[in-house]
């Protein structure tokens, strides 16, 4: 199935040609990337800060675009093949919040990741839509859940190495910060918000179709990861109107080898338990469970 390259007219997606333009940064969006850039640079180590306690925290994790920094990030652009004008908003995309709280910097990724989360699924929907001309709204709801859940993105961003890129503080990173799935995934939404921000809606849309197309064939040819979790949710808020309920029936074993022993209710019905080496895992194996049967009804 053929891919179409750019947003094109909803009534003849096909043959119709893209009059789309990438358009300037409005007063919103200069202002939204300016006060992020304006705050971290404002509280760069070396200059003077009016808040005398401030002074004498540590400064913690350095965000400046010193020439190490610059030459990493600029490898990164030729290896995804984008063009950023501003890369203290690309460095600042890679911010997590762990790194300004252990620092005199007050800014991070997470205005950022709040943007481009609806940037992705913007362009997620207009991709089903033209896509899926056939398909019912319930159907493109739920391949629309799985391409954009946290293990799918998660897995993009190790794909393009973003994790090499995270700048975080040193409790999260002793804490094996750079491999969890949730940091990923919102520092890949980050990273979509300052495409949109430096490149406007065109650029972004060409950024995420790279990788959310594949995702959306491997789901069509039934090769994806099903995150039942997401999958249990939509089908429980089209058909109940209301959302899955998880309860952790208990834990077993030792500190270093627990067993999470979860249930699920969905619709006032309980499905379970089941395990899991972590309560996140023990939930999609219960949501499994509960998806699969109520499907099969």
């Amino acid at each position: 199935m053929k891919l179409s390259g750019t947003p094109t007219n909803t009534s003849n997606p096909r043959k119709s040609k893209s009059t789309l333009k990438a358009p300037d940064l409005s007063p919103v969006q200069k202002n939204f990337a300016s006060s992020d850039i304006i705050s971290q640079q404002s509280q760069r180590p070396g200059r003077e800060h009016p808040d005398k306690d401030r002074q004498t925290k540590a400064s913690g994790p350095d965000y400046s675009l010193n020439p190490a920094r610059k030459k990493i990030l600029t490898t990164f652009l030729k290896s995804v093949k984008i063009k950023f004008k501003n890369l203290e908003l690309l460095n600042l995309s890679f911010v997590h919040r762990s790194a300004s709280n252990e620092s005199n910097h007050r800014s991070n990724n997470e205005r950022l990741e709040f943007l481009g989360d609806a940037i992705l699924g913007a362009v997620a929907a207009n991709l089903l839509y033209q896509i899926l001309e056939e398909k019912p709204e319930g159907d493109l709801a739920k391949i629309k859940s799985v391409v954009v859940s946290e293990d799918v993105l998660s897995g993009v961003a190790r794909e393009l190495q973003i994790d090499s890129l995270l700048i975080l503080g040193r409790g999260e990173e002793l804490s094996g910060g750079r491999e969890k799935n949730t940091i990923l995934a919102d520092a890949l939404e980050a990273l979509i918000g300052a495409i949109y921000l430096d490149s406007g809606y065109e650029g972004a849309f060409s950024f995420v179709k790279k990788f959310i197309s594949v995702e959306i064939e491997r789901v069509l040819e039934n090769r994806h990861y099903l995150d039942y979790k997401s999958l249990l949710q939509v089908f429980s808020q089209q058909n109940y109107k209301n959302y899955p309920v998880y309860h952790l029936v208990k834990r077993s074993g030792p500190e270093h080898s627990r067993i999470f022993w979860v249930e699920v209710a969905v619709n006032g019905k309980v499905y379970g338990p089941a395990t899991g080496r972590n309560k996140k895992s023990a939930e999609r194996e219960a949501a499994k469970i509960a998806y699969e049967e109520l499907c099969s009804k």
